[in-house]
């Protein structure tokens, strides 16, 4: 039975399921009535992050323009670009055993691409959701409805993965951001165009 979280919320992964070494984080969404004469593009990603909150390289940001860190273990699955149809929209893989020992977080977040151009915000997406489950026997072990309003945000951390000692936990975190992507690599670090 996977955990329901709730904002803030914060659960361990590997001491309840010994054992664990792959999970796949899937998000997902549905855009609701409005319709801003442009399909909405959502896109997940990771941020691989050292004690001081940030990425230690931009190799480290994990995203349909790089969909693997230079270690191999959290990889992107690919871009969804409509959000259409039931179940995960896009997912991304982390195999605890090869996180590098100076990563102790991976935030995953989700954008809306060309957001200010496309006139569209989160305010415009229903059903948001994080889900983990483990990739050996499919075992759904949590998940987060992201219930919150956001009228005027275009990025959201959905939660994160973070290391206690040698627990893997994870933080359902709902955090909001206007600025779309360049606000997320600017509070991760990561080096923008």
């Amino acid at each position: 039975m996977p955990i329901s979280l709730s904002k803030g919320q914060k659960v361990s992964l590997t001491k309840d399921n010994p054992g664990l070494k792959k999970v796949v984080v899937g998000l997902g969404w549905d855009v609701n009535g409005f319709d801003t004469g442009a399909a909405f593009d959502l896109d997940a990603a990771a941020f691989m992050l050292g004690d001081t909150g940030r990425v230690t390289k931009s190799e480290d940001f994990v995203f349909y323009g790089n969909l693997k860190d230079p270690s191999g273990s959290v990889t992107h699955m690919g871009d969804n670009r409509t959000g259409a149809g039931e179940g995960d929209d896009e997912q991304i893989t982390v195999d605890l055993t090869l996180v590098p020992a100076n990563i102790t977080r991976i935030a995953f977040t989700a954008t809306i691409y060309e957001a200010e151009a496309r006139r569209q915000n989160f305010g415009q997406v229903n059903n948001a959701y994080i889900r983990i489950y483990d990739e050996t026997t499919g075992a759904e072990l949590l998940r987060y409805d992201l219930g919150e309003d956001f009228s005027i945000e275009t990025a959201v951390v959905f939660g994160e993965l973070y290391k206690n000692g040698t627990e893997w936990k994870f933080n359902a975190i709902g955090s909001g951001y206007q600025g779309g992507l360049a606000a997320l690599c600017g509070n991760y670090g990561v080096e923008v165009e």
